[in-house]
């Protein structure tokens, strides 16, 4: 398309010109221009540290005045040390296979013809996200090490960090061949500028939520843009009468525990009866010493006296924080049955000694991860070799689960002759 000559009559369309031309220059960019333009962000990230955790100091102080909860301001939250993670994870991805240009198949036509299908870059990327301002560097970085343009719109809860985290980008990228324009943020974070990028037909080849439930409803139902869906983490643990003991206290109390504000932790635990009978109490009583609300059914309610009665909202909560709800059932097959009616297809377990009810699991419950003897929180794109990921992909078409740099890839057929014509 041509761009338009027109001024610009927004923040959102003007970024969006800018990304489209910058995409158009970084599609010629090979893997060492990209690459070192990841390491000159790597390393200017350290160089304004001070900088950024004063101006994210600005939304955490903001964020308390506002009341937000612990598990959002946990979110927003930086440290020298995640800004270190950061830095580092940059470098891993630069280490990583550059997709771009992969012949994914070759075809020889009889009439001497080559068909040739390559991966290739999306384009221009739009990312929409909450609270965690880590998402400004995975979604930049990940974009620039697959040639895409990015426009980036966070929320008002970490806007002096996200400003912060971008103005280090952008000085990085004045000193590369990669355009500095590739990486664009919103500035203005109203609910206007949001229904605007969700129609960014004209400049925007894809747009990923991530964020709560609602974020992401919100962006599926008003997007004429496509969506790749990010879902929320209404993460399971089903514990079956063959459960070691140790192993699903473990499991459980890692998955709650570790770091109950992502969207990998657990928030409903479905317990199987004879197991519950034996050693449920302890297991709640392990939950509770660990300061987890519990919300109950009636079954977890008579032997723990703590225990709320769990509600109909509560199978469906995503708590990200310290509660979660405890259901006793029948069999493997009522805690298939469950998770697939309350579940947000983000990542389920099952702890069991018995392969065939781990098999039957893992086969029949819908999620794009699906654990037997592990813990949830293995979900992330580090985790499964990926480095860096831009979501949690909870849909079946183009991406499912942790998406790293293939997921920010499209494809193109390359064919080649010498003058054949189609008779």
């Amino acid at each position: 398309m041509e761009l338009k000559e027109k001024a610009p009559v927004s923040e959102v369309e003007a970024k969006g010109i800018a990304a489209l031309k910058a995409s158009r220059v970084l599609v010629n960019r090979s893997t060492g221009e990209k690459n070192k333009a990841l390491d000159l962000i790597s390393e200017q990230l350290l160089k304004d540290k001070d900088y950024i955790l004063q101006e994210n100091e600005k939304d955490l102080q903001a964020g308390k005045e506002r009341g937000l909860t612990d598990a959002i301001l946990d979110r927003i939250m930086l440290n020298e040390k995640r800004i270190e993670d950061m830095a580092h994870a940059i470098k891993l991805l630069i280490d990583l296979k550059d997709p771009i240009g992969e012949t994914l198949e070759t075809i020889e036509k009889e009439n001497g013809m080559t068909i040739v299908k390559k991966r290739v870059p999306i384009g221009v990327v739009g990312m929409i996200y909450e609270a965690r301002p880590n998402v400004t560097i995975d979604a930049a970085t990940l974009s620039l090490k697959t040639g895409n343009a990015v426009i980036l719109r966070g929320s008002s809860s970490a806007k002096y960090s996200n400003l912060a985290l971008v103005r280090s980008i952008h000085e990085a990228l004045e000193k590369s061949t990669v355009p500095a324009d590739a990486v664009q943020l919103i500035e203005d974070t109203s609910r206007e500028t949001a229904k605007e990028l969700f129609q960014l037909n004209d400049y925007l080849d894809v747009l990923i939520p991530r964020g709560g439930k609602q974020l992401i409803e919100t962006v599926i139902r008003e997007s004429t843009v496509p969506v790749i869906e990010t879902g929320a983490g209404n993460c399971h643990v089903y514990i079956d009468q063959f459960a070691d003991q140790e192993m699903a206290e473990n499991i459980v109390l890692n998955a709650k525990l570790q770091r109950p504000s992502v969207c990998n932790a657990i928030e409903t635990i479905l317990v199987q009866s004879d197991w519950f009978e034996k050693y449920g109490k302890e297991l709640l009583e392990k939950l509770d010493q660990n300061n987890v609300a519990i919300h109950g059914d009636n079954a977890v309610c008579d032997v723990f006296l703590k225990a709320k009665e769990a509600g109909e909202d509560d199978w469906g909560a995503e708590y990200l924080g310290l509660a979660v709800s405890v259901k006793v059932v029948k069999d493997v097959d009522e805690a298939i049955q469950h998770i697939n009616e309350y579940g947000t297809k983000h990542s389920e377990a099952i702890v069991t000694a018995n392969r065939e009810n781990a098999r039957k699991f893992q086969t029949e419950v819908d999620a794009s991860t699906v654990y037997h003897n592990v813990s949830t929180r293995f979900t992330d794109g580090f985790e499964f070799g990926y480095g860096a990921e831009i979501g949690i992909s909870t849909q079946k078409l183009h991406a499912r689960g942790p998406m790293g740099l293939n997921a920010l890839t499209s494809s193109k057929f390359f064919v080649s002759g010498d003058g054949q014509i189609r008779e």
